[in-house]
């Protein structure tokens, strides 16, 4: 499948499967919104904006939009029922207090020791930093989703970051189009290949060294 029209989605399916019964999850913009889609209908998941919303829904219908409930990209959301509205400010005295179980992000690039680069390209216009800091720094697990490479072919896991950090040491699980590393006590370990990628293939695209999980799968 490689670089196909479905390797967001099958990123998304494997992130969405570390989500786990009565979770509270923030998604990030990007490839991780398209998480949702994977959860099975009976799993009972939280899903957190900096907003202000603990229990998003789906995205509405073309039409069917409330001008006043958005997530914290500014995207038009629904809510599901026993979903809470509060402010900014406790929105994100939830993230500091430890109480979001797992937040799923993109990044720019992450180094072996999992520190984020996620935020800026200097010299690029952005509104901000946002929550990432505090999610990355605070939330329970840390899965990132992105692509092996940037746009001109260079890996974006890294010996060490050349981009300006997010978080140091905070990532500990890594989705790309290619493969799923965890990053643990051991080090940067490779435990999951998509197919039809070969170790050979993610080496070459991997700018650090890393190990091989003796478990190490192939996902179809």
């Amino acid at each position: 499948m490689g670089m196909g029209i479905d390797h967001r989605h099958r990123m998304a399916k494997r992130a969405a499967a570390e989500i786990k019964e009565g979770m509270v999850v923030n998604l990030g913009i990007g490839i991780p919104s398209f998480v949702p889609e994977y959860l099975p209908q009976h799993l009972k998941v939280m899903f957190h904006a900096e907003n202000g919303i603990v229990g998003m829904g789906p995205a509405p219908e073309n039409g069917r939009e409330d001008e006043n409930l958005c997530n914290a990209g500014g995207l038009p959301v629904t809510v599901i029922e026993g979903a809470s509205y509060c402010d900014s400010a406790i929105a994100f005295g939830m993230i500091r207090r430890g109480r979001v179980d797992l937040t799923i992000l993109g990044s720019l690039q992450v180094s072996e020791k999992g520190d984020l680069a996620n935020w800026i390209v200097p010299g690029k216009k952005v509104p901000g930093m946002g929550g990432a800091m505090e999610l990355a720094q605070k939330a329970a697990k840390v899965i990132v989703l992105m692509t092996h490479v940037d746009k001109n072919g260079h890996s974006k896991i890294v010996k060490s970051c050349t981009l300006p950090l997010t978080s140091k040491s905070c990532v500990d699980l890594i989705i790309t189009d290619m493969a799923v590393f965890s990053i643990n006590q051991r080090g940067l370990e490779l435990v999951e290949i998509f197919s039809p990628y070969s170790v050979e293939e993610v080496k070459s695209k991997t700018d650090c060294g890393f190990l091989i999980s003796p478990d190490m799968t192939i996902i179809y």
